[in-house]
């Protein structure tokens, strides 16, 4: 009877082995699109035009750089939550096209930070400077612009024609790709004004004039029936979230906002963005809290 009892545990202990080993193999075989993504890299467009001089408290500029102050606060954080070891995080300010001024743009390329790059001490270095660097950065660059009214302007239809997919998604699935672009919604740059039968790379207050949109409680049907929009770029973008923030129509047409989103509510769905946000400017305060429930969303 003793010796029944033995091998009776024994084959039960066996079978606990083998189902423990099946479970681990099982777990190790699960795809890698079930990761869940915990880092962040983070590309922000600034459209550097004089959008930043139109008459507003707080400034325009004061505005845009308190943005950032923000996402860096955020990028600050998820490094905290990590620790050194574990903080691989990216966050790149961009211009684009890239400002011909030598010092904006020396300024400009000073503003991206990858940890993958750095040790445990340059981490830190850059925990502990990261807001002040960005903050005064963009001060200059805000406040050179003013000064000599040099409006390198954004080109941001061909921006995601070209270069969004290279410079602001990251393949790795542990990241969340974020493209945060600050503009007032008016689509506008010199060397891009192409035309498909009513598809644009740009959209503009006279445009909105011009094809009928203005003063039009029909807008909406004949933006639909007739196909406007924006030419779609061919890439695809199914891992890249975008929010715009700035958004800001003509006092004298504040219909131009619905208008604006419409159009980069169907651009974006063309081109098969993974999560798109819209908002208007606000107060910062209020800009602040929107800032953080869209990157609390995942």
């Amino acid at each position: 009877m003793k010796n029944r009892l033995t091998i009776l545990l024994i084959a039960l202990s066996l079978f606990g082995c083998q189902a423990e080993t099946e479970q681990t193999e099982a777990s190790a075989s699960e795809p890698t699109s079930a990761v869940q993504p915990d880092l962040l890299n983070i590309s922000i467009v600034l459209d550097l035009s004089d959008r930043v001089v139109q008459p507003m408290q707080p400034s325009q500029s004061e505005r845009d750089i308190q943005v950032v102050n923000k996402i860096t606060e955020i990028f600050k954080n998820n490094m905290k939550a990590k620790g050194a070891f574990k903080a691989k995080d990216k966050i790149r300010v961009l211009f684009t096209p890239a400002p011909k001024d030598p010092n904006i743009n020396s300024i400009a390329s000073s503003l991206s930070v990858d940890l993958t790059k750095l040790d445990n001490k340059g981490k830190k270095e850059v925990y502990d400077n990261i807001t002040t660097t960005f903050k005064e950065g963009l001060e200059e660059i805000y406040a050179q612009a003013i000064r000599t009214k040099n409006w390198p302007g954004s080109d941001i239809w061909r921006f995601f024609k070209y270069d969004a997919k290279e410079l602001c998604i990251d393949p790795n699935p542990q990241y969340r790709n974020v493209l945060v672009i600050v503009t007032d919604g008016y689509l506008y740059h010199s060397q891009s004004k192409d035309r498909q039968e009513n598809k644009t790379a740009f959209i503009t207050a006279n445009f909105f004039q011009k094809e009928g949109f203005r003063d039009n409680s029909n807008w909406k049907e004949k933006f639909e029936k007739e196909n406007y929009g924006l030419i779609a770029s061919e890439q695809s973008y199914e891992n890249l979230d975008v929010l715009v923030l700035e958004i800001n129509p003509s006092p004298a047409h504040r219909n131009d906002e619905d208008i604006i989103r419409a159009y980069l509510g169907k651009w974006f769905d063309e081109m098969k963005v993974g999560n798109k946000v819209l908002y208007h400017t606000d107060l910062p305060s209020n800009t602040e809290k929107r800032i953080e429930s869209f990157f609390r969303s995942n």
